[in-house]
């Protein structure tokens, strides 16, 4: 198996009829991670390259060449910093978000390290700051949706998995998502971690050279004995303990000399939290000066049309479990409005006024909320707000999942990672409520600034959906 490695891919193909699975040819490892490192390289130049030259461009005359030579003159510093920090990594086809991170990452610190020189050198009387800062964003945007996008196929356009994922399976003992995620498959029946035996050490090592990750499935009894055969393996070792499911940790830290289980997180740090904070005072601020002529217009279609309030407010939860007041234009009747949210608006609903209908086909009934971000109760990224009534399958949402009040360990957000990924609408199903409240939790357990600015970049995609009505 591990010879076979480098050229079939294990094991998602049809049944055949001798009862094992189709491989599948793809070109060798080493040459899908030279074309993944390839096309992310050339995909990151012509973001840097083509955002400074259309900014210089738009800026004055003939700018487009200062533009560009502030694009070549980052160009160093940035793959420098990028292959450093990992976003070449091949780990990064897996994990697109902290890939993503990790560029604008290094674009910033490639934007600040050419400032700086321009200072020292004395040429920043030559260098149009405008162009630096605003091709600086402009590249942040670009380079988040290039790198989002072609990830989400990377697969497919580099001809197949360059990330080697091995389950060993010990004993015939398989993980509950069975084969799901592994490009190798190999029987532990050849090795014996019990047994410190050198040759054994060296059948494991050659098994192993390819991979990225070991994920042993073995009974309880014989992990101690894997543990410290992939210790000394060079590799990202793990061994499968499923009945820590149902405790959910998040990490593994220390009280004295025993191991703890890491079960919950407090609030992020202050610094997290100051930097969090200023980002959702700036969007919401400028959102709402830039919007204001649409906001009167919106606010007075709706006083024509209907009688009553221009704002529906509503309890919501928000941080810590506690109560707000949420803010939204109106889009129902005053009469028919739903104070609890016990019922889920349908896609004919008659309640809903006509401007109401488009307002909330179009994601704009909820501008509003950047008031409740600015007052400190709403985020601009985080967990969606929940009615106190709302219901999927005749059940209230904590009765469907336990884990629900977990989502409330950070402000509830305009948008989050369950919006851009589909998951909004009415929740007709016990499934609409956990596939919203997954997304919740695993954005809590891996918040930064950059994932943040990348949710609200993908928001622009999801603000008209099929299942916003």
């Amino acid at each position: 198996m591990s010879g076979e490695a480098d050229h079939w891919v294990l094991p998602s193909g049809p049944l055949l009829a001798s009862g094992r699975r189709a491989v599948r040819w793809q070109p060798s490892r080493g040459v899908l991670r030279t074309r993944l490192i390839l096309f992310l390289g050339l995909l990151d130049l012509l973001a840097i390259l083509g955002s400074f030259l259309l900014v210089g461009m738009l800026y004055s005359p003939g700018g487009g060449r200062q533009g560009l030579v502030i694009g070549v003159a980052m160009l160093p510093i940035y793959f420098l910093s990028a292959f450093s920090s990992g976003a070449f990594a091949v780990s990064v086809i897996d994990r697109r978000s902290t890939g993503v991170a990790r560029a604008l990452r290094s674009m910033l610190f490639a934007a600040g390290a050419v400032l700086f020189a321009a200072f020292y050198l004395r040429a920043s009387a030559d260098l149009s700051r405008v162009v630096v800062a605003a091709g600086t964003v402009v590249n942040f945007g670009v380079l988040a949706v290039a790198r989002t996008l072609f990830l989400r196929d990377a697969r497919r356009i580099i001809g197949g998995n360059p990330y080697n994922v091995v389950l060993l399976s010990d004993e015939g003992m398989f993980p509950r998502s069975r084969a799901a995620g592994f490009s190798t498959i190999l029987a532990a029946s050849s090795f014996d971690p019990g047994v410190h035996d050198p040759m054994m050490y060296d059948r494991l090592a050659v098994a192993l050279q390819k991979a990225d990750r070991v994920v042993v499935a073995c009974a309880a009894e014989r992990r101690h004995a894997w543990v410290h055969a992939l210790q000394g393996a060079n590799v990202q070792g793990e061994v499968l303990a499923p009945e820590l499911t149902a405790l959910a940790p998040l990490g593994v830290a220390r009280f004295g000399e025993d191991p703890t289980l890491i079960v919950a997180k407090g609030p992020l740090g202050i610094e997290e939290r100051m930097v969090k904070r200023l980002f959702d005072i700036v969007v919401a601020g400028v959102a709402l000066l830039l919007l204001a002529p649409m906001l009167g217009v919106i606010a007075l279609a709706i006083r024509v049309e209907s009688p009553g309030s221009v704002f529906f407010v509503q309890r919501r939860i928000g941080r810590g479990n506690r109560m707000f007041h949420m803010l939204k234009f109106r889009s129902m009747r005053p009469e028919r409005c739903d104070e609890n949210g016990c019922t889920s608006t349908t896609r004919d609903d008659d309640r809903i006024t006509r401007v109401g209908r488009l307002l909330r086909r179009t994601s704009l009934d909820e501008l509003p909320q950047l008031v409740n971000v600015l007052a400190g109760n709403m985020s601009i990224v985080g967990p969606r707000p929940h009615a106190l009534g709302s219901r999927a399958e005749d059940q209230l949402f904590w009765e469907i999942d336990e884990r629900y009040w977990h989502r409330h360990a950070a402000k509830p957000g305009l948008t989050g990672l369950a919006q851009i990924r589909g998951y909004r609408g009415a929740t007709n199903h016990r499934s609409d409520l956990v596939n919203r409240l997954q997304a919740d939790l695993e954005y809590l357990h891996g918040w930064t600034i950059w994932r943040d600015m990348l949710i609200v970049a993908q928001t622009v995609r999801v603000l008209v959906h099929r299942n916003a009505f």
